[in-house]
């Protein structure tokens, strides 16, 4: 075991504040992971009783193990290193938690919100075994060194984040609701721009204004670090395909993989697949892979903007009458049938098509200006409570200044 020397450093290159002391988590409260009971999904009896998982609120059932208050932190899952949402918790009153979190109970309620702050502003990444199937167990969680400070002073300090908390997550709630009004602002003029021509006869089908319609390969194909992006259904966005976290497939994959037809830029990429429905085009300068479960479709370019079609094919009513006939008890699938056969109405001159889409640019020009806007506040905003607690944890807003 570390000296407590040795623990100082690791929470903080200085020394700690008079009255302060650094101790492991199982010195501070009294594990009850053993009265634990997962119960399956088809077993449990419906009811108004939260049933706690690693982030929260997984059901509710008729029965409880636990009536009081206790802090949950998560066992496992990727949240323990992408912190998406908070790995500890409290909860309160009549409970029931699976085995996927690990329930503490502490003497004094101060010390629980105290020690719950704590755990959600450190990286658990030194103590997260697994990369696939990230894990804290028991021992680690014991194992976290923890600088607590005297009750008077824990008491200061949660009562400053909770105040500054309530205020900056408001700010954050705010601001989200602006990022979705934006986003929403553009989807609402482009719907209303093509609804004169969704609304119109349908005259002709998909294939009839299409070069091609190719579809995936039916298997998962090897990946690697570095190569051509391979495309799948979560890389593709609402007209656009989404670069990040693509995988990726060496030039040998990718000629196998797209034997049939090489995709091209100004060709779409639909997913057939959740989310299903959703269609991006392929950008210029971009080689890509067709992976699974997704369509390649080629318009015919004399007669069809790339864009204005993908646009086309996300309008509320094209999207009901692509999913009308979609099968699946869990995940919704196109078939290859429908997608070829989907009725669309007349299009209009291509220049007109091409018109549209740069009206439509402009306005998404701006859309995107102010959501790049909101996302750096909302990022601000994160950083600011990281900022808060760090200061919590190193003394920085305690009383008395003098170190040990």
């Amino acid at each position: 075991m570390m000296s407590s020397e040795e623990m100082e450093l690791m929470v903080d290159s200085r020394r700690l504040p008079v009255g302060w002391n650094i101790k492991y988590l199982d010195e501070l409260c009294e594990n009850l992971d053993s009265k634990r009971i997962p119960i399956t999904k088809s077993s449990r009896k419906s009811g108004n009783i939260p049933y706690y998982g690693a982030s929260g609120i997984v059901d509710y059932v008729a029965d409880y193990i636990f009536n009081e208050d206790l802090l949950l932190v998560s066992e496992d899952g990727a949240n323990l290193l992408a912190r998406t949402y908070p790995i500890a918790f409290s909860i309160t009153g009549k409970t029931w938690v699976n085995n996927h979190a690990h329930v503490l109970r502490f003497k004094e309620k101060i010390t629980q919100s105290f020690i719950e702050y704590y755990l959600n502003s450190i990286s658990l990444e030194s103590y997260v075994s697994g990369m696939a199937q990230p894990k804290l167990n028991q021992k680690s969680l014991n194992s976290i060194a923890i600088p607590i400070p005297p009750l008077p002073e824990q008491k200061r300090i949660v009562a400053i984040a909770d105040e500054a908390f309530e205020g900056i997550d408001r700010a954050i709630r705010n601001t989200e609701k602006n990022l979705s009004n934006a986003r929403e602002l553009f989807e609402s003029y482009l719907n209303s721009k093509l609804l004169p021509i969704v609304s119109s006869n349908l005259t002709q089908t998909l294939s009839s204004v299409t070069d091609l319609i190719v579809d995936c390969e039916h298997k998962t194909a090897p990946t690697q670090e570095t190569g051509i992006p391979s495309i799948r259904t979560p890389n593709i966005g609402k007209g656009y395909l989404i670069f990040d976290n693509v995988n990726r497939v060496s030039e040998e994959i990718y000629e196998l993989w797209t034997r049939r037809a090489k995709p091209e830029p100004g060709d779409l990429i639909l997913a057939r697949e959740a989310p299903a429905g959703n269609v991006g085009v392929i950008p210029e300068g971009y080689k890509v892979c067709l992976g699974q479960r997704t369509v390649l479709i080629r318009p015919n370019k004399k007669s069809v903007d790339s864009q204005y079609l993908a646009f086309l094919l996300l309008h509320p009513l094209m999207q009901k009458r692509l999913l009308a006939k979609s099968t699946g008890a869990t995940v919704q699938h196109v078939n290859m049938k429908d997608i070829r056969e989907l009725a669309i109405n007349e299009l209009p001159p291509i220049q007109t098509q091409r018109d549209c889409i740069e009206d439509l640019k402009q306005l998404e020009s701006q859309s995107n200006r102010l959501e790049s806007i909101y996302r750096q506040k909302i990022a601000a905003l994160k950083e600011l409570k990281q900022s808060i607690l760090q200061k919590a944890f190193t003394g920085e807003l305690t009383a008395d200044k003098g170190e040990k």
